[in-house]
């Protein structure tokens, strides 16, 4: 699978889900094995739910993009796809735009399993009745 352009692509999906689900590439680092990337980004494309992609959060950070303040201050519940969560967290600090203590959760592709990662992003917000 080829790397995505630098910017932010918002799969063709419904923008009704309760939680802002935040998929990176990982575009320039290739700490994440490609196997699980490509399987996390054809579940999420075949789960028909709203999602964003973008090639590397660590290129963002560094140059301080703004959609991260704009990520960091959402009005709904965030899911970041993405490896470390410190490292996340480290990330968004250094753009200025530090994540909120609560409403937000990180997956790791770099130690998890596709599928584990899968079952995480794509479960129903807490709270949410069946």
């Amino acid at each position: 699978m080829t790397e995505p352009q630098l910017q932010t692509e918002t799969a063709a999906r419904p923008a009704d889900d309760a939680t802002r689900i935040v998929y990176c590439r990982c575009a320039y680092a290739q700490v994440v094995p490609v196997a699980v990337k490509d399987a996390v980004l054809a579940g999420l494309a075949a789960a028909g739910r709203g999602f964003e992609m973008v090639p590397d959060l660590c290129e963002m950070a560094a140059r301080r993009d703004p959609h991260l303040a704009e990520l960091a201050r959402g009005d709904r519940p965030l899911r970041i796809v993405a490896c470390w969560p410190r490292a996340v967290q480290g990330l968004f600090t250094l753009a200025d735009a530090p994540l909120p203590k609560q409403g937000v959760e990180i997956l790791n592709m770099r130690t998890d399993t596709a599928e584990t990662v899968l079952a995480g992003v794509l479960a129903a917000p807490e709270g949410a009745g069946s």
